[in-house]
């Protein structure tokens, strides 16, 4: 049975510039303190990049759709293929509510089901991780400490 396509919402709020919110994301030597931990670039409209977990031995690779500076940006995941959004809204000059919202997810109505629930906990965990890392100065490991190896 097919059901219709949800789209996953996460947010949160940063007490740091726009600025330095979008910069976490599209920047690897930022994003790397809260996220993934190798990329082959920075994120720009157009470019393919490849963003790996190298604690559990898995990656992918994403396409950019879409980069408006210190406002939005939209990806692909080239594996699965569901599309991201990320979004920067200024709370005063020192705070920003980002929005991740993720949609595109196939399958049966378990498997779309399953898909939208690791997504709303994976971006809340990626947020809650800028959150710490930004205001903070750090490093929770929320990633790797969800899965660990023993």
């Amino acid at each position: 049975m097919k059901i219709s396509n949800p789209v996953v919402e996460a947010q949160m709020l940063i007490r740091r510039s726009v600025v330095d919110c979008f910069e976490a994301f599209v920047n690897p030597e930022i994003t790397t303190k809260f996220w993934f931990t190798k990329s082959s670039g920075r994120l720009a409209l157009g470019k393919k990049i490849r963003w790996d977990w190298e604690m559990f031995g898995v990656g992918d690779s994403l396409t950019v759709k879409e980069f408006e500076e210190n406002r939005r940006i939209l990806i692909q995941w080239e594996s699965d293929p569901t599309i991201v959004e990320w979004r920067f809204e200024a709370h005063g000059p020192e705070a920003t509510l980002v929005k991740i919202s993720n949609w595109g997810f196939v399958g049966d109505r378990d498997e779309v089901l399953s898909q939208a629930i690791d997504a709303k906990g994976g971006y809340t965990m990626v947020l809650a991780g800028l959150k710490a890392w930004l205001e903070y100065g750090i490093e929770l490991n929320l990633v790797l400490d969800q899965f660990p190896k023993d």
